[in-house]
């Protein structure tokens, strides 16, 4: 409660709640379905399975590139808001601009998708390199599950009025259900923006250190940053191996929340059946971010992400043996249980570890790794899918991921700035 008397503090936090509406209704929800059902109608599934698994590549490929270089340019010129903001405005637009996407003109809808999640993702960077401005030190773990768990609140509210007008297109004047998604994009658009002006306003950035660069020396300074940071990589070990570990988990992690539709609709789960999971997992995501928050200040912030891999292992382990919805519907509650814990509770650990100045620059190697591994793990559950021929044998691929990522937090031992 302390902590929501807090205006700076809320306002960081009300951005996690501004752009989960695109992670979870374009993201993870609507959009996937869409793609399929309706701009690439007419093509075979795994036709339409190849181009949409095409785009989530390309667009985490761009972002692994950009993060770093972007979060040295930042720290280097002190222009994170600057940087936040205009990657949002990016994904914004041409979120809105999916409803303009005619029927069957499924490569516009792909490369719209591309540009909005580099968007997305790149305004990540910034954003997570603020936590360290607005949050004291002591509250790291309760202020980072205060973001998630607002996202998680946000992205489920938004996407359960989608939800209705997706199933009662009539009550808001739409022609077809068609009419009603498109116009959802738009809503998405609408919110993301409305729900960020708070983080505009009131969330101070300290100037930078020293003289101020701006343009071309911006840049130049940004990119010499990041030589220096690659140079004196070997100093920051304990860095190097959570980050290691984390690629690997959170590997398996993202894997779940991109897949988890496509692994329901192969086992013959209706559509809807599925969406309603999604929101399951939002609103149970809401009050178990912020319980995580609390059990990593408790028991410590390592120990909580180990419990959340346990989940993720016995999660995955079920997976294996669901036979019908219902089944479904029970591992989408317990997944929101530890979803937000999880990514929560990493961010905070890292954070705690980054030397200070360097915020954004840090964060764009978290966040490339991120995005990278969302790269890696589709295509380890479509390889074993193709090897054995199993859509169930390909879920225990990412026991791998996990055991391994697991293993590797096991031995850092940092939990201060390195």
């Amino acid at each position: 409660m302390t902590l929501l008397k807090n205006r700076e503090i809320v306002s960081w936090a009300m951005y996690d709640w501004a752009n989960s509406a695109y992670a979870t209704v374009v993201l993870a929800g609507f959009f996937p379905i869409f793609f399929k059902q309706y701009w690439s109608v007419g093509n075979d599934v795994t036709t339409s399975t190849f181009q949409l698994g095409v785009a989530n590549s390309l667009a985490s490929l761009i972002v692994v590139l950009l993060a770093p270089v972007l979060g040295a340019i930042a720290d280097a010129g002190a222009k994170r808001k600057f940087f936040l903001f205009s990657f949002a405005v990016l994904g914004m637009l041409t979120t809105a601009a999916l409803f303009t996407v005619e029927k069957n003109a499924w490569w516009l809808a792909a490369l719209l998708f591309v540009i909005a999640t580099i968007g997305f993702s790149g305004a990540n960077v910034f954003y997570d390199a603020l936590l360290k401005t607005v949050s004291p030190a002591n509250r790291l773990d309760a202020v980072s599950a205060l973001g998630y768990a607002m996202g998680y609140l946000g992205g489920g509210i938004l996407m359960a009025f989608n939800v209705v007008m997706f199933q009662n297109p009539e009550w808001f004047g739409f022609v077809d259900e068609a009419e009603a998604i498109r116009t959802g994009f738009i809503a998405v658009a609408i919110w993301w923006a409305i729900f960020s002006l708070p983080l505009l306003f009131y969330v101070h950035e300290p100037s930078a250190k020293g003289k101020s660069v701006r343009g071309k020396k911006m840049v130049s300074a940004g990119f010499r940053q990041l030589m220096v940071t690659f140079h004196h990589i070997r100093q920051h070990r304990q860095i190097v191996l959570f980050l290691f570990a984390y690629w690997l988990y959170i590997d398996g992690v993202d894997t779940i929340v991109r897949m988890a539709v496509d692994f329901g609709m192969a086992l013959g789960f209706n559509s809807g059946d599925l969406i309603v999971a999604l929101l399951i997992t939002q609103f149970v995501g809401f009050p178990s971010a912020i319980a995580f928050g609390w059990l990593g200040e408790r028991i410590g912030t390592k120990r909580g992400i180990f419990l959340a891999l346990s989940v993720y292992i016995i999660v995955t382990i079920m997976s294996y043996w669901m036979k019908d919805v219902s089944q479904f519907y029970i591992l989408a509650v317990v997944i929101g249980l530890v979803q937000g814990g999880v990514q929560s509770l990493s961010r905070s650990f890292y954070a705690r570890m980054i030397p200070a100045g360097h915020e954004a620059e840090f964060f764009g190697f978290y966040n490339m790794l991120g995005k990278f591994a969302a790269v890696i793990g589709p295509l380890l559950m479509g390889a074993v899918a193709i090897m054995t021929g199993s859509t169930r044998v390909s879920i225990l691929s990412l026991l791998v991921l996990f055991i391994s990522g697991a293993i590797l937090l096991y031995f850092v031992k940092a939990d201060k700035p390195a």
